[in-house]
């Protein structure tokens, strides 16, 4: 790998519960991309994950279309991918994807962006800013994108006493899928509630007020059509609850579930994962993660 250029990537959780398309947070889970400029297309998958290994290639897309918007010469690339996000599970694997094609690109071309401008071509790529925006600057990140595909953003630092216990189901949800399942218009009385809850969440988080989170996770837009899509949902807010979790709600478009769990909260994972067994859900992965106030990093 000596010489090529090497990008590790968070994991992002969006929405969390009201903040629909315009909250998320980077979690401790990590894809990294290695890149190198090459003539033709060589991609490997570094851990066996089967990835499309041509100009289909989510990286390569992104990082050719980079060198175009930016006017370089392009002639293909050699990448290296190591993909420990899920794929289809609501955690941001097609962000991680974008973020480390842009950065890599970015880094083999001299670096002629800033890491804002990265941020708005991200956001336009992926069509919403609320996964790729942690994903490249960490931390709880409440985002806005405009109709001319300008973000607007605030990022803020969460303190480290928290766990994100993340409920990782044996099944994908495709993104269109978990989009197809809302509806057109909402109530005005449900807008009203969402927003109100948003806005609880965001500083809640961030002041340490956590007896809010439950409140502020509750949702009106999309978790009340999407449950029904993830198999067990229900059932496993209900066990994160009784175990003593914060909050709960579905990571973006799911399938994982996302608990907000105290540090301190030690028994939440044997048990969480005891229950899941009695459930009838044992196949199910259970990772404690930790906030990444960073982001995505060169090294």
């Amino acid at each position: 790998m000596e010489g090529m250029v090497k990008v590790k990537i968070p994991a992002t959780s969006a929405n969390l519960g009201s903040g629909f398309d315009s909250l998320g947070l980077a979690v401790s889970l990590y894809n990294y991309v290695f890149m190198d400029e090459y003539d033709g297309v060589s991609i490997n998958s570094m851990d066996g994950v089967p990835i499309p290994q041509d100009e289909t290639n989510l990286v390569y897309k992104t990082a050719r279309e980079l060198y175009e918007i930016c006017g370089r010469p392009f002639y293909g690339l050699r990448i290296h991918q190591e993909n420990n996000i899920p794929m289809a599970r609501g955690l941001g694997s097609s962000s991680a994807c974008i973020i480390g094609g842009l950065l890599g690109a970015n880094q083999l071309m001299g670096c002629p962006l800033s890491r804002n401008e990265i941020v708005n071509i991200a956001a336009h790529m992926e069509g919403h800013p609320d996964n790729s925006t942690p994903a490249l600057v960490g931390g709880l990140v409440t985002a806005v994108l405009d109709e001319s595909k300008q973000v607007y953003y605030v990022k803020q630092e969460i303190k480290n006493d928290l766990k994100f216990a993340t409920f990782i189901p044996d099944f994908e949800l495709k993104t269109l899928v978990a989009r197809a399942a809302l509806p057109k218009t909402v109530d005005h009385r449900d807008g009203v509630f969402n927003l109100s809850r948003a806005a609880l969440m965001s500083v809640s988080l961030y002041s340490g007020n956590y007896q809010n989170l439950r409140v502020a996770a509750d949702d009106r837009l999309q978790q009340p059509y999407r449950l029904g899509l993830i198999k067990g949902a229900q059932q496993v807010f209900d066990l994160s609850y009784k175990l003593g979790a914060y909050a709960a709600y579905i990571s973006g478009a799911g399938s994982t579930l996302m608990a907000i769990v105290d540090e301190k909260n030690a028994d939440f994972e044997q048990k969480a994962l005891q229950s899941l067994k009695e459930l009838g859900f044992g196949s199910w992965r259970l990772k404690m993660l930790s906030i990444d106030n960073v982001g995505a990093q060169l090294f």
